[in-house]
């Protein structure tokens, strides 16, 4: 997916939620009374796209003659991948139903028709429209009609119903906004265990995320997940299952989803046979009953602690054994736990001695605040693997990547994708995978070139716009050599119209001294222009040469950081670049700035278009962001490079304080059977950051304050509200 493309898809998102939250907004309806319904119209919206899609396929065969033209059945559907939908279950019925119709009865009935024909939806679709007004439901069903969205595929809308799911999370809808895992720590656990093959198993499954991202992670290798895996989960809200299901469903997957309580119930007859478990599981639950669970075959290292009430004092130990328990001799688990639990005491210390001496803890990574949507902690990620080799049974990699975010919002942070991908490149050199971390070091070569080659496409658009601005300034420049004619106010004449008394011309002297100004901040901004067009023009000839040199991109660790040193100074120049491109446009404004003034003069007006100036300052700051954009992306796929290289420079595992070690059983037992990461890595030099970023600074400052100022809003409609109930 090109980033283009992925750019149109984030502002499709994004645009698509503003839309239907100021909708709510204006509806009166909570976040959680809102978040199923539109869900639902979110998975309508798609079901109907996959039906055309495939009646069109249908038709399409039958014309060639590849398939009888005969009435279909359902079975036609199913194999592409969609659902045979009655009329009225399909969203162009309920668009083009009478003035008058009930909306809410039409798209109760579209539910129902679905389940009728899908039987994992049997039951699990909302039907709470009775909620909405008519006029609310029409302008939702619209929102989702453009369109972009009629013929979009279902990866598309996938992406939306999982970027819904998100932002109802942070707006802590259903149950508190637990029923969502950040995707960045999703990722993150299916890049360590990936889960490619037989049974995965989510024990507190949510909404579904853990499943979709192994899809996801399955489809980028080319393979099929029906054919790969088999999904169970099991999860104790009825509400959140019905999110689980259509999130599964509307990602054209299917799964055995149970309603249950994990920790007295297991529902599914695979105890010690899943080649997969991941979860992000309530954290420091303290009210389980010990006499029900003491003899659970789930415990095979025993209660972590029960208090005097009989109850287990933390349920986190809990997880982590019915975790390990539901693994096969192979398998992997990947799942989210308080940080708390890693350096726990007492009953919890020996639970985790023993879960070390079995030697199937393999990766604990360290995750900083702010990770999640409703909850401020930080947390740990725990990663088993009971089929790691001999050699490593010993060993257990500690990463702390409490010092790796991006900022999101004010209050949220997550991974970027390079971030995400650098992160398991050492993982992969921890399992000795040495050519996965060069392959992602040449893919980041690959998007070097890719981005460097894209360059001066970008700067040919800067300058274009630059030089007709230049000749614009230029222009009004040399109208001023000549003598104006100064006009002073007079009085009216007869006729109405005002007179205008002419004035001799200005001296030459006048004439100077207004053009001063002009003058000394065009010759600045020529100054700049020129210095820009030699640095230009020779870092363009090197890029070139690069790029070159490197058509075919470098595979070994030594030719990758030849190439790397190679584009150094060439980092440096882009760099400088930036700078040049972000000092000429202001130069080239205050130009704009100084000759505005000197037109508010009325001999001068006549000769200087200000709505053409204004319109080309304009164009060139958009076209300056793009440029820098485009300049920047080059030298952040190199800073990806450099950050792998500088840590692993001969690509092998290596111990890199603050960040990572591979630490022994020994070492563990030392350290009271701690698997706290920071415990072992140390602490990191600090670093000098050449690439600070002051106008993404003030990026994050804007959506910080955005934030703020939205959160006020909401505050004083709440208080309103609560003012209007109490009748004041």
């Amino acid at each position: 997916m090109t980033a283009n493309t992925m750019h149109t898809i984030e502002k499709i998102e994004s645009s698509l939620w503003e839309a239907a939250d100021q909708l709510r907004a204006n509806s009166k309806l909570t976040s959680s009374e809102y978040c199923m319904p539109v869900l639902g119209i979110i998975f309508l919206r798609h079901a109907s796209n996959r039906y055309e899609t495939a009646l069109a396929q249908i038709k399409a065969e039958q014309a060639d003659g590849k398939m009888p033209n005969r009435p279909l059945v359902k079975g036609d559907f199913i194999k592409r991948r969609a659902l045979m939908l009655p009329e009225n279950g399909r969203y162009g019925y309920l668009l083009k139903l009478p003035t008058g119709a009930s909306l809410g009865t039409a798209l109760v009935e579209a539910m129902n028709a679905i389940e009728a024909e899908f039987e994992p939806l049997r039951g699990q679709l909302p039907k709470e429209y009775d909620k909405f007004e008519d006029t609310l439901l029409e302008d939702i069903l619209r929102t989702f009609d453009s369109q972009a969205l009629r013929t979009a595929s279902g990866d598309l809308f996938g992406r939306i119903y999982e970027y819904f799911l998100m932002k109802f999370a942070m707006q802590g809808a259903q149950d508190n906004g637990e029923f969502f895992t950040p995707p960045s720590l999703v990722q993150t656990i299916v890049n360590v265990i990936e889960p490619d093959h037989g049974i995965v198993l989510d024990p507190a499954c949510g909404s579904g995320g853990m499943f979709v991202q192994s899809s996801h992670f399955i489809e980028s290798h080319g393979q099929d997940t029906g054919h790969k895996v088999t999904f169970y989960g099991q999860e104790k809200t009825g509400t959140t299952i019905r999110l689980a299901k259509m999130n599964l469903a509307v990602h054209g997957l299917e799964g055995h989803i149970r309603e249950a309580n994990t920790f007295y119930e297991d529902v599914h007859d695979i105890w010690g046979e899943c080649d997969f478990v991941m979860a992000n599981p309530p954290f420091n639950v303290d009210m389980v009953d010990a006499d029900k669970v003491k003899d659970d075959r789930r415990l095979p290292f025993g209660l972590p602690g029960v208090n005097k009430a009989k109850k287990v004092s933390n349920g986190n130990y809990l997880w982590i054994s019915y975790f390990h328990s539901y693994l096969g001799p192979n398998g992997r688990a990947g799942f989210v736990m308080s940080s708390q639990a890693s350096s726990g005491g007492h009953g919890e210390a020996e639970v985790r001695r023993k879960l070390v001496e079995t030697g199937d803890v393999d990766v604990m990574i360290s995750i900083r605040s702010n990770f999640f949507y409703t909850r401020t902690v930080p947390c740990e990620l725990w990663h088993f693997d009971k089929g790691k080799p001999a050699e490593r049974r010993d060993q257990v990699l500690m990463l702390d990547a409490r010092n790796i975010y991006r900022k999101v919002t004010r209050k949220i942070y997550d991974f970027s994708p390079e971030q995400l991908a650098n992160l398991t490149a050492i993982v992969w050199l921890y399992r000795g995978q040495q050519e996965r971390f060069l392959g992602l070091v040449q893919e980041y070569f690959g998007k070097l070139c890719e981005e460097t080659a894209a360059i001066p496409a970008e700067l040919d658009v800067f300058d274009k716009t630059l030089t007709e601005l230049q000749k614009l300034y230029a222009e009004f420049a040399e109208s001023l050599k000549s003598p104006l004619i100064k006009g002073d106010l007079g009085g009216f004449a007869s006729d109405g119209k005002k007179q205008i008394s002419p004035s001799p011309p200005l001296s030459r002297g006048e004439l100077d001294y207004q053009r001063q100004p002009l003058i000394e901040a065009l010759m600045e901004y020529t100054e700049a222009a020129n210095a820009y067009q030699v640095d230009r023009i020779s870092l363009l000839a090197d890029l070139a040469t690069f790029l070159k040199t490197y058509a075919t991109l470098p595979t070994t660790n030594s030719d990758q950081h030849t190439a790397r040193q190679g584009f150094d100074p060439l980092a440096e120049g882009v760099r400088g670049l930036v700078k040049q491109v972000d000092l000429l446009y202001k130069l080239a404004a205050r130009v704009g700035q100084v000759a505005q003034e000197l037109a508010g003069t009325q001999e001068a007006a006549e000769f200087y278009d200000r709505r053409a100036a204004n319109k080309l300052i304009k164009q060139l700051d958009e076209q300056r962001k793009l440029t820098v954009e485009q300049l920047k992306l080059a030298v952040y796929f190199h800073r990806q490079i450099h950050w792998l290289e500088e840590r692993f420079p001969d690509a092998v595992m290596a111990t890199v304080p603050g960040l990572c070690k591979v630490v022994s059983r020994a070492e563990i037992e030392a350290a009271d059977w701690s698997l706290t990461p920071g415990r072992y890595v140390g602490v990191a030099a600090a670093e000098v950051d050449e690439d600070f970023d002051f106008e993404q600074t003030l990026k994050d400052i804007h959506v910080e304050l955005a934030d703020l100022n939205r959160e006020a809003v909401e505050l004083a409609a709440r208080i309103q509200e609560n003012f209007e109930e109490l009748g004041v």
